[in-house]
């Protein structure tokens, strides 16, 4: 058997996509500058890459899973090359139960164990503090800050657990970090195509 990959687990709203309250139309789809390159350096240097998004406004009623579906094909168009292992999705409300809810490390412990991964090798990206605490619960090697979307007011409040993160203005500024830091030595490229969300 190959050696366990490594990957990228990266938040939605804040840290790929500009911040929209429950956003449910694709229209509203905006990539932060630099996002769909700063992936596709990520994915040629041999990381695989995973959305985990908590859309809590399917639990809330506010609208469907086949609406999140949409923003995401629209998203995935707008990255061009850059593709998605895999795209998980915790639809429950805050007061709902859930599995998978970050800061529940659920998912990254479930794409582990499907796509073969080396979590210890790993990063989570995110723009909140629930972001980071799924990270570290599954024993990645490091979780960043992002200060696009809520990550600049996290840091200002400067709850003392930001000392485990590192902090970067941008998704961009965080892949120049895990490609200046990452510890293997030997990362194989993704095969082109992806997967379709589910």
């Amino acid at each position: 058997m190959n050696a366990p990959t490594p990957a990228v687990f990266l938040d939605r709203d804040g840290t790929l996509i500009e911040e929209r309250h429950y956003l449910s139309d694709p229209e509203q789809v905006v990539l932060f500058p630099g996002v769909a390159e700063a992936l596709l350096q990520l994915q040629n240097a041999g990381f695989d890459l995973f959305l985990v998004t908590n859309q809590s406004g399917v639990g809330r009623g506010y609208y469907t899973m086949a609406e999140v579906d949409r923003v995401h094909e629209r998203l995935i168009a707008q990255l061009g090359q850059a593709f998605f292992r895999h795209i998980y999705v915790a639809p429950e409300a805050p007061d709902q139960p859930s599995l998978g809810r970050k800061p529940s490390p659920h998912f990254l412990f479930e794409a582990r164990d499907r796509f073969h991964l080396d979590l210890a090798s790993s990063y989570m990206v995110g723009d909140k503090l629930i972001d980071l605490e799924c990270g570290w619960t599954a024993g990645l090697r490091k979780c960043l800050l992002v200060r696009t979307g809520y990550g600049a007011g996290v840091e200002r409040v400067g709850d003392p657990r930001l000392a485990r993160a590192t902090i970067v203005d941008d998704l961009p500024a965080a892949t120049r970090w895990i490609l200046r830091n990452g510890s293997r030595t030997t990362l194989n490229p993704a095969p082109p195509g992806g997967e379709h969300p589910d």
